[in-house]
């Protein structure tokens, strides 16, 4: 298991340390967590102090004062892709913050210490040159991974992969409605931390979805590849008699928009590709991509 997953495992279950029902486990942010996994905890040394610094979160300038680097340093370094985020939450101005686990940021220090000083190197110029923010790109595929290791059923795990996916993007690659109507039924609740208010939920919904045309291009192809072993598995439900609502099919295609690829069968015309891939150049999915130390 990656660090990165066990310390969030170790976040949830220090938080549901607090909160023992009377079940004999605990519910913490929708998920049950068993009393064996709290006395774990409780039993190794030092805690609850070493639990608490192993999930120890830091914004842009505590992250830079433990690197002894500048903020704007710091950023350039999490917006090439070198320090992922753990989580964020949104200012009075609705603005993304990203936080960082400060274990995760000293061992980037450990690994790249010539990062941390002189000019940046060419790879790292040219990301930045060409406006590239990875903060979120790296948060979604980390988050993608946690959500896909909670579950073996095959449905819920596409569901999972369709969340990257906006609206018409889906419906490009699945389009059967009912199908669609299923992925979104069945798809995982948010775990690993409070519900927060509408705001925050709709910020994590656009955070979530694949704003880059290669990254757009591989969820889809994942998303075929977990269709296949679903819809092995099982079909998805239809409605039993006429008289429940037919969901109504998303328009994928401009009015006289020839398509670009032949729509015989294979792997592309699979993946929806009836147009080339386009992505969202709005850095956050439209959020504001504003740095808040």
């Amino acid at each position: 298991m990656a660090v990165t997953e066990a310390v969030r495992t170790e976040v949830l279950c220090a938080e549901a340390a607090a909160a023992t029902d009377t079940t004999g486990g605990t519910v913490a942010a929708g998920r049950a967590v068993g009393r064996e996994e709290i006395h774990r905890l409780r039993s190794e040394g030092g805690f609850p102090g070493a639990v608490r610094e192993r999930v120890r979160t830091v914004g842009t300038a505590e992250g830079a004062r433990l690197l002894g680097i500048s903020p704007v340093r710091f950023t350039r370094l999490a917006r090439a892709g070198c320090i992922t985020p753990v989580t964020f939450y949104l200012n009075r101005y609705r603005a993304v913050v990203w936080l960082y686990l400060a274990q995760e940021v000293l061992g980037f220090a450990a690994r790249a210490p010539q990062l941390l000083a002189g000019n940046s190197p060419v790879w790292m110029k040219a990301r930045l040159d060409a406006g590239t923010d990875w903060r979120a790109r790296n948060w979604r595929a980390q988050r993608i991974e946690r959500l896909l290791s909670r579950t073996e059923d095959p449905w819920r795990r596409a569901a999972v992969l369709a969340g990257a996916l906006d609206a018409v993007q889906l419906a490009e690659v699945v389009d059967d409605p009912y199908e669609r109507a299923y992925l979104a039924k069945v798809r995982p609740e948010p775990v690993f931390g409070p519900p927060g208010s509408v705001v925050a939920r709709e910020a994590m919904a656009q955070l979530m979805q694949a704003d880059d045309p290669d990254e757009i291009l591989w969820r889809r192809i994942n998303l075929i590849m977990e269709l296949d072993g679903a819809r092995a598995s099982r079909q998805a439900p239809r409605p039993e008699d006429d008289h429940r609502p037919v969901p109504v099919p998303v328009t994928v295609s401009d009015p006289g928009t020839e398509p670009l690829l032949d729509p015989a069968p294979g792997l592309l015309a699979r993946l929806g590709l009836r147009r080339r891939v386009t992505g969202r150049r709005t850095v956050g999915n439209g959020l504001s991509a504003e740095t808040v130390e």
